[in-house]
This record gives structure tokens, sequence and C-alpha cells, in this order.
């Protein structure tokens, strides 16, 4: 046996089932960047589409090109990058929607559609400066993208934004900021078909912000966030396990052959799941890491290095919170040479 990362297909749906009845007339947005969070973008996708999921947010459009494969003609594609000229003719040419959040990019967009309407969601910066176009900036950027709009270059399908998730304070002033550019764009005679405001978190938890289309991400595959309490209903999809190695006096080996390094500082702050239950760890190494050890270990018995916990494994979240990180950081590091195998 050599490392494997397990992904419950099932469990995903399920979440996603949770997080659509929660956000109930809000569409759903499955979020697909970095393969899926490590999932593998082609299964997660094709699955979700048969499941009835329509939208699908991919960083870039590499992603977004493999989400328009496995999703099918029928799905809507976004990617929010900004990318270069030829970039967006493959975009265009596969149907991808783009977030466009910067004037030149406007342009260039236009300029590579020229009269094909290219499906576009123009982005306000509402506080968090992740690009976004400045509120003194709006009023003339939206004027342009009316005329762009009626000359046939563009469709403006969705205006969108960012929030910081930091505070509802913060979150209520990028609220209000967003409802003062909605109606901006619509003086400016922009008819926009879907507004987004919101991620997971927010989303999830302040009905206000959902507007027409919400992004899941993270939360999607089951991963809550740092600080966060459980999420009712939500479940982790992933469980890396991994084969025991070697046994000794120091402790029980397990080579989880984990290419892109497990944080050698969650030592002794982690749990693993064996058949006796959790063990700590104890030293983590480039490929392998040392764990208590239980009475009948052999070599070959599996170990889960994380997942739902249902071995009494720890969460990518819980150890992201031992130091400091998300728990999307911890799974994005699972190398892809680790093979993904679906249930």
């Amino acid at each position: 046996m050599s490392a494997q990362m397990i992904v419950d297909l099932g469990r995903i749906l399920s979440d996603i089932d949770v997080l659509r009845e929660r956000i109930a007339p809000a569409e759903y947005m499955l979020v697909v960047k970095n393969d899926a969070y490590g999932h593998g973008v082609d299964r997660v996708v094709a699955a979700a589409a048969a499941h009835g999921v329509r939208w699908f947010g991919a960083f870039d459009v590499p992603m977004g090109v493999r989400a328009r494969e496995a999703a099918g003609p029928d799905a809507r594609v976004f990617s929010w990058v900004t990318i270069t000229r030829p970039e967006i003719a493959v975009a265009l040419d596969a149907d991808i929607e783009l977030g466009v959040g910067d004037a030149s990019y406007l342009e260039d967009i236009a300029a590579v559609s020229a009269g094909r309407s290219a499906r576009v969601h123009i982005k306000i910066d509402t506080g968090l400066h992740r690009n976004g176009v400045r509120p003194e900036e709006w009023p003339a950027f939206v004027a342009r993208a009316a005329e762009l709009e009626a000359r046939g270059d563009i469709h403006v399908a969705g205006i969108w934004s960012h929030i910081a998730e930091t505070s509802d304070e913060d979150d209520d002033r990028s609220r209000a900021a967003f409802l003062d550019a909605i109606q901006i764009a619509e003086a400016a005679g922009l008819r926009p078909q879907v507004r987004h405001l919101a991620a997971s978190a927010a989303a999830f938890a302040r009905p206000e912000f959902r507007f027409d289309l919400v992004r899941f991400g993270a939360f999607s595959y089951g991963i809550r966030s740092t600080g966060g309490a459980d999420l009712p209903g939500i479940t982790p999809a992933a469980t890396l396990v991994a084969p025991v190695s070697a046994i000794s006096a120091s402790g029980v080996e397990v080579a989880y052959g984990y290419l892109d390094g497990l944080p050698s500082t969650l030592a002794g702050r982690m749990s693993v799941g064996t058949a006796a239950g959790p063990r700590t760890v104890r030293e983590i190494g480039p490929a392998s890491m040392l764990i208590d050890p239980w009475p009948g270990a052999a070599v070959g018995d599996e170990v889960s290095v994380f997942g739902p916990g249902t071995r009494g494994e720890s969460s990518v979240t819980t150890l992201a919170e031992a130091i400091g990180t998300v728990g999307e950081e911890i799974i994005v590091r699972v190398s892809p040479l680790i093979p993904r195998v679906y249930i």
C-alpha cells in the first residue's frame, strides 16, 4: 500500500445539498480553484454537474477549461484572474465568463471579443483591495461598459466583489458599497443577471449577503473556516491515508509520501487516526512521520493522516489552526503525485 487521498464524492454532493438549501433562492456556485482544492477538478465537477450544479468558479482559465470539459456545454463557468489577450481568446472559445476589475482589462476583452458579446462580471472594490474598480472610478467604468455592451463586444452578465469576512462591521460597509455600485451601474443602463458578493462564511451566516449567487469554495468540500464552528450537516470529503512502514522502540513510522511536505511545526500538535483510535504525531519528516505506538500495530496498517475524524484523526482546519493558517493550505499541499481514489 502507498499513500492515497480518498475522496468521497457522495460527501461533496451532500455538502453541496446543505449549502444550496441554506442559501435558496440564491443560486450556488461551486468554486474549483487549485484543482478543486486538491480533490481533483475533473471528477468533482462531473459529479456536481450530474447532481444539478449549474455554476462553477475557477480562479484561472486552465482550470476553467477543465471545468467546462467536465461539466458540459450547459454549465456556466466563471474565471476571475486577469489574463492576457491570447488567454482571453482561449476563455471565450470555451464560453468562460470573465471577472473584470480593471478598465484596461475590460478593453482587452472587448477587443478580443469584437462583436461576440463576451459575458463579463464587472467587479467593484468594496474595501478588500483584491482587484476591483475603485469606487471613485466606477461611474466612468460602468459608462464605458455600457458603451461596449451596446456595441455588441461584451455583455455584462454580473456585478461582483470580494469581502474580508473579518468582522460584521467591515462586511456591512462592503455591502453598502456594493449596493451603491449596483445602483450606479443600473443608472448607466446595465442590467446584470446576477449579483454576487459573499463567499462561504458570510453567505452561510448572513442572508442579506447572498444576493443572486453565492461562491462556495472550501465549505463545499467540508472544510470549515479557521476559528469557525463546525458547520451543521457539512463533513470533510477527503481523507489522506498512509501505511505503517516501520515499527521501532521510538514509535511507529508512517510513510505518507506527502511530497510537498506537512509543516514540521505540526509535530506534537496533531493526531492521526488508527485502528486503535487517535495517536499523537511526534516527528514529521519530508515524507514520513513518527507517531505513538498501539498494541498490535503492524507494517502495512492504514493510518488516517487527516480526514473527517472517524478514526480520531485531525481535520485539515484543526491542523491549520495549530500553526496559524487555513485548512485550504494544508489540503492543497497534497502532491498531485499522490493518487486520488474516488468512492
